[in-house]
């Protein structure tokens, strides 16, 4: 990642992809699995489904427990806005008219194969982030920066993950 000099306010983005050999239903089945994105993220400890919801559907819920050396422990209610299968799946974090980020996967075609994108977005709405700008304005941008390549770094881990789980077991059963 390049420095771009964003702040929070810019709603800064970050996205990352990898080509995957297999059917596009065959990655929709990893990556549309909430439960099994905590094995892939240093950061997110565990999810849990709400009100009854077993899977995936659009306005379902679902809270994520995080942690973090520098930012602690920490909770979050993700709304599903963005469900397309087998191409796209998206959650906005709280708020889903202002949420404090927006996380997507998309599952694209690619020959005989499949092109998987992760990408999320800051804001607009206050983070856990804002907190840290809150105490150090002068270093909203590098706070912003660090806290973006955090995220490309454990987002590329994650589809490189699911890349190893399907090509490797050449199912997607856990």
């Amino acid at each position: 990642m390049e420095w771009t000099g964003a702040r929070y306010e810019d709603m800064p983005t970050v996205q990352v992809e990898t080509r995957i050999n297999a059917s596009p239903e065959r990655v929709w089945t990893l990556v549309s699995d909430i439960e099994l994105m905590p094995e892939l993220s240093p950061e997110l400890q565990s999810v849990e489904w709400q009100h009854g919801v077993t899977g995936p559907a659009l306005g379902a819920q679902f809270i994520g427990r995080n942690e973090h050396d520098a930012l602690g422990k920490w909770s979050t209610t993700s709304h599903i806005v963005d469900l397309d299968p087998p191409r796209t799946f998206g959650w906005a974090v709280e708020d889903p008219d202002n949420p404090t980020a927006t996380w997507r996967f998309t599952v694209v075609p690619d020959g005989d194969g499949t092109l998987l994108r992760q990408w999320m977005q800051l804001g607009p709405a206050r983070s856990g982030l804002s907190l840290a700008i809150d105490r150090m304005p002068d270093k909203e941008q590098k706070i912003v920066f660090v806290r973006l390549r955090e995220f490309e770094t454990n987002m590329t881990a994650a589809v490189e993950a699911i890349k190893k789980l399907v090509e490797d077991t050449g199912q997607v059963d856990r």
